[in-house]
């Protein structure tokens, strides 16, 4: 019973549109123009946009854009891993070293949400659900 809720289409869709969240999910002040770390989220999150389009309304029997979601979802797990370590401490006012626990704890949610997605993507009754009938 679960396992066929999890792969109609309904749901999927839903899930699909959803991948959007792990891209994005930073604390607001990284979202800043002085900042440089906005752009790949945002370009991941383009990425997903369009391949969402193609499944979705386009019903592509294509690979192409299951292959760019998966490649969205792992890059943002690469890049999450790269990141760690530059924002895992913030330096206050008085020269503290102090760790930044909403950074890392965003950061573990969204890898975790990264990985979900790559292990969901892939199954074969998720892809076969948007092939057109007939």
């Amino acid at each position: 019973m679960q396992r066929r809720t999890l792969t109609s289409p309904g749901v999927i869709g839903v899930l699909l549109v959803l991948q959007l969240i792990p891209l994005i999910l930073f604390p607001p002040a990284l979202f800043t123009i002085t900042a440089q770390d906005w752009w790949l989220p945002v370009l991941l999150a383009i990425l997903i946009l369009i391949a969402d389009f193609q499944i979705m309304v386009r019903r592509s029997v294509e690979l192409g854009p299951w292959y760019l979601l998966g490649f969205a979802q792992g890059f943002n797990l690469i890049s999450r891993i790269m990141m760690i370590w530059a924002h895992a401490t913030t330096t206050l006012d008085s020269g503290a070293v102090v760790p930044d626990w909403t950074y890392v704890g965003l950061t573990l949610i969204s890898m975790a949400m990264s990985v979900f997605m790559l292990w969901y993507t892939e199954k074969p009754e998720v892809r076969m659900s948007f092939l057109p009938k007939g």
